[in-house]
């Protein structure tokens, strides 16, 4: 298969399997409707597919999430299967993804540096003021 087809087979697995988590078609308590699919990489050979799942929900309640959906996977495999018309369907494997949560609180860290610069020098300029006079 050619490069655009795997990235748009690894976009419908990504569609298919976000549908069965918000329509709460996986009966495992621990899959929550609050988990989301970023990515799934498929390999060339559609032997495996990767499928990366992360939420804003606490790391353990993720990994809860991920081996709920890896108990899961037959099930998901099967419903998707019936969907797509491959050839071959991928064995899926869930592997838990932070790095949106990582990159939000990289930003919030940002935004407090930058509060914190703000404040400091506007503190600074009161100083300077008061001296003047």
């Amino acid at each position: 298969m050619g490069e655009f087809r795997m990235l748009k087979l690894g976009e419908q697995i990504r569609d298919e399997i976000s549908k069965l988590i918000s329509l709460q078609k996986i009966k495992d308590p621990r899959v929550s409707t609050f988990l989301t699919v970023n990515r799934v990489e498929v390999a060339r050979d559609l032997a495996y597919a990767k499928v990366y799942v992360s939420s804003f929900l606490n790391e353990s309640q993720v990994k809860k999430g991920v081996e709920g959906l890896n108990s899961a996977a037959g099930f998901i495999q099967s419903s998707i299967a019936k969907k797509l018309s491959i050839y071959k369907f991928p064995k899926l494997t869930f592997i838990e993804d932070m790095s949106i949560k990582e990159g939000f609180e990289m930003v919030n860290k940002l935004n407090r540096l930058e509060e914190e610069e703000k404040a400091l020098k506007s503190d600074g300029d009161s100083v300077s003021d008061n001296e003047e006079k």
